[in-house]
């Protein structure tokens, strides 16, 4: 096209400027591979993502998940989530409570990656509950609906009750 033959556009109007805060595609690092860090299921020491078990009950592990969730961490925390329950279902949790006391920060693309861990983890027959959960992420869940598809409970323990004896007790 020529400026003769492009349309004309408003004058004085830009379009909207999208910035991502590291430049940097979700749930990988800058070689490419998916970003692992040692001492963490899936997360990334660079990203800030942090998900390790804190106890297990039952057939519940309590899953704390540490850092910003957002483009960035979002396939971390997917690939963390569904890697984790992969590990522990043969030792008997079924049911993963992920600990969001520790999250400042969770959007759209965080939301996306708790659904997609959610059908992956349903699918082979375990659960996802939410713990911890700010208000503001609270909010989020609310409005997109997804507090129906997660169980949100007020603490790790609460979430943890009445699922059977305690690991260290068996």
């Amino acid at each position: 096209m020529t400026e003769e033959t492009r349309p004309a556009g408003r004058a004085g109007r830009r379009a909207p400027e999208v910035r991502c805060r590291a430049g940097a595609v979700a749930g990988r690092a800058p070689g490419g591979t998916p970003a692992r860090a040692a001492g963490s299921v899936a997360g990334s020491a660079d990203a800030g993502l942090r998900i390790e078990v804190a106890r297990v009950r039952g057939d519940t592990a309590v899953v704390t998940v540490a850092g910003e969730i957002d483009l960035r961490t979002a396939g971390a925390l997917r690939d963390g989530l569904v890697e984790l329950h992969g590990r522990l279902r043969g030792t008997g949790p079924r049911r993963l409570v992920a600990d969001f006391s520790a999250v400042p920060f969770c959007d759209a693309a965080g939301l996306g990656a708790l659904v997609a861990a959610h059908n992956q983890i349903a699918a082979d027959g375990g659960e996802i509950a939410l713990t911890g959960v700010r208000p503001a992420q609270l909010r989020l869940l609310r409005i997109t609906g997804l507090h129906r598809l997660f169980a949100i409970s007020a603490g790790g323990d609460v979430a943890c009750a009445g699922y059977g004896p305690s690991a260290g007790s068996r």
